[in-house]
């Protein structure tokens, strides 16, 4: 059987994405992070109050660098996390301690000031979020 280019293109592309996929399926195996506070919040790119919080996440991520771990999640794209994290409804955040310990789980949009605040009754110390985002 003999492949033109446009196929063998095709079969490379088909390749290379299901080999991704895979791979960003494990990635989500190191979360939460042990030793470190982390935040996940388990939603969807195209859900509105999903998207209305990420510039909340981007922002709250490079404040909390080195801090806390804030993780976001598609489970449309990755549907194996949302059984693996008991979702019921999306956004969900969940809150786990240094021991990985799930202490904090809120169900629809949460606001920066919510996040910090809980991050901060959780231990970590409030970031310079002026200048961050």
């Amino acid at each position: 059987m003999r492949f033109n280019r446009a196929g063998l293109f095709i079969c490379i592309v088909v390749f290379f994405l299901s080999f991704t996929q895979y791979i960003f399926a494990q990635d989500f195996s190191k979360f939460p992070v042990m030793g470190v506070v982390t935040m996940i919040d388990l939603g969807a790119k195209k859900c509105i109050p999903c998207k209305m919080m990420a510039p909340i996440l981007a922002k709250l991520e490079k404040a909390y660098e080195g801090k806390a771990d804030i993780v976001f999640i598609d489970v449309w794209e990755n549907r194996q996390q949302a059984p693996r994290f008991k979702i019921r409804a999306i956004p969900t955040q969940i809150f786990f301690n240094e021991q990985g310990e799930e202490i904090y789980r809120h169900l629809g949009f949460l606001d920066e000031k919510s996040i910090v605040k809980q991050l901060t009754k959780m231990g970590v110390a409030t970031p310079d979020l002026k200048n961050k985002g």
